[in-house]
């Protein structure tokens, strides 16, 4: 007389069926889904302005690395640069990357535009800076249009007047944003939204007071 485990179930076949457990049951079981972590947007937006391979010659031979010259910005009147060396393109993307987000420039913008027309010169290289009215979008070319797209600038007019070098064009593109000054009674971009932000965190908490008022 045949006696049968009763830990396992036999089916008619004669096999024994697959544990109820429903996530492992040996090699007929379900396996359990794979949790995919979505990743979170970036704080800004990068573009590559320049990359370049440098060699440097010691006692042992040349040493080649990588550069990079970066450009990030949210768009919304924050913009950095950087510029970086690694062993590789992507470590230099990375430390270009850090290194921007440390000398990030917040733009005072009236209306989308410059507040007045400025002028600035790095090194060998001189570009200028005016506004624009609205609709007339970016009238630059080269890295000071890729500065002033990131930047969040919607008009202006920008001119590269000597200098071809991307790097030193960038830079004087940087002394002419901190050279900006607003004129007083003249509110910014930056002011016109956070006084929206206010009334709106106004209007909910009125709201939410007399849904309390209403249920008491």
């Amino acid at each position: 007389m045949a006696v049968l485990d009763t830990a396992t179930e036999v089916s008619a076949s004669g096999t024994p069926a697959p544990s109820s457990d429903g996530e492992r049951g040996g090699r007929g079981g379900q396996r359990r889904p794979r949790r995919t972590r979505e990743r979170e947007p970036r704080e800004f937006e990068q573009t590559i302005l320049d990359l370049a391979r440098v060699t440097r010659v010691t006692k042992g031979g040349k040493r080649m690395r990588f550069r990079v010259a970066l450009v990030i910005g949210d768009k919304k009147g924050r913009v950095g640069f950087g510029v970086a060396k690694g062993a590789d393109v992507q470590m230099s993307i990375q430390k270009a990357y850090h290194q921007a987000k440390k000398n990030v420039t917040n733009l005072e913008l009236v209306n989308g535009t410059f507040p007045h027309r400025v002028s600035a010169s790095f090194s060998s290289a001189d570009v200028l800076l005016m506004p624009a009215p609205s609709g007339t979008g970016l009238k630059a070319g080269g890295a000071v249009r890729t500065i002033l797209e990131l930047g969040g600038v919607s008009d202006a007019v920008g001119k590269i007047l000597r200098g071809h070098n991307k790097l030193n064009v960038a830079k004087a593109v940087f002394n002419a944003l901190s050279q900006m000054t607003i004129p007083e009674g003249v509110t910014t971009d930056k002011e016109q939204r956070a006084s929206k932000r206010k009334e709106i965190r106004k209007e909910a908490s009125k709201k939410v007071a007399k849904k309390t008022t209403a249920k008491s």
